[in-house]
């Protein structure tokens, strides 16, 4: 039986990577956290993956507080770029294929179409700077690696369709930006996406949200709408609900890689949520 390492099992996308995998009969999957592998220390990377021998590592592993990122400069670049250099170190000792998931703030938001693969990075933040260098260390670590970058996603865990709903509860209204623009993506989706993937020998740099795209004030009504919510939303602007750390104003992210080496489709942010919504926020 194949193995697949996975860092970040308790997070949103590591809990969906176990529901994907559950009941199957090729891969074993070995579950960390960061009570079973600290992935910034190499010696204790490099001794787990000798240890486990897998055949592939997903890191879904990172510092994703956005804001906290820009007072935390050295446990962000740590965990999103020392942490993947890590276990490229080690996937490379085992000949394990490596999984890296990175993030739409490698790019500055400036677009007005959605961004491809080879469009140029520049990450405006704590947040996304440490994320484009873990993915320059997986790329010059790993000789078999595949690095997907996602947007806006939401499973099994703290994230913005919850915090929405919970608003809902205690507020007949709630402010949200109307002038940042992505794609809503599933974890499922991604799941899926990353599974597809590992089965191949299509390496290289690949984009995996769903399709199509709406404002966060319109994915906040569409998720009112679906969950039988009263609540209405007022559409604000981003210089009204300032943050420490800049949001991208366009991070929609064209699956052109997948596409390309695949013929790979992947369903619209709309069938997603409603799909997330009527089995229970999971």
């Amino acid at each position: 039986m194949s193995k697949i390492l996975v860092t970040g099992c308790n997070g949103q996308l590591g809990r969906a990577i176990n529901r994907k995998y559950e009941g199957n009969s090729v891969y074993e999957i070995v579950n960390t956290d960061v009570q079973e592998l600290d992935i910034t220390n190499v010696d204790a990377v490099v001794k787990l993956v000798d240890e486990v021998k897998p055949d592939v590592i997903i890191n879904c592993a990172a510092h994703t507080n956005v804001n906290k990122c820009e007072s935390d400069w050295d446990n962000a670049y740590k965990i999103n770029a020392i942490g993947p250099r890590n276990l490229s170190i080690a996937a490379t000792k085992v000949q394990a294929k490596m999984m890296h998931i990175s993030t739409d703030y490698v790019f500055d938001g400036t677009a007005t179409v959605p961004y491809k693969e080879f469009d140029a990075t520049n990450p405006c933040g704590a947040y996304g700077k440490t994320k484009l260098e873990g993915e320059k260390f997986v790329q010059q670590f790993s000789n078999r690696f595949y690095i997907v970058r996602t947007a806006w996603l939401y499973g099994d865990g703290n994230n913005f369709v919850r915090t929405m709903l919970n608003l809902a509860k205690t507020n007949d209204e709630v402010r949200v930006v109307r002038d940042q623009f992505g794609s809503p993506t599933s974890t499922r989706v991604l799941a899926d996406i990353i599974a597809a993937l590992i089965e191949t020998d299509n390496y290289g740099i690949y984009h995996g949200t769903c399709e199509g795209s709406c404002s966060w004030a319109d994915f906040t009504e569409e998720i009112f709408r679906l969950a039988g919510v009263n609540t209405k939303v007022k559409h604000i602007t981003t210089e009204e609900y300032p943050t420490p750390a800049k949001r991208p104003a366009y991070s929609v992210l064209e699956k052109y890689m997948l596409k390309l080496t695949m013929d790979y489709t992947v369903e619209d942010w709309k069938t997603a949520i409603q799909e997330y919504i009527q089995n229970g926020l999971v």
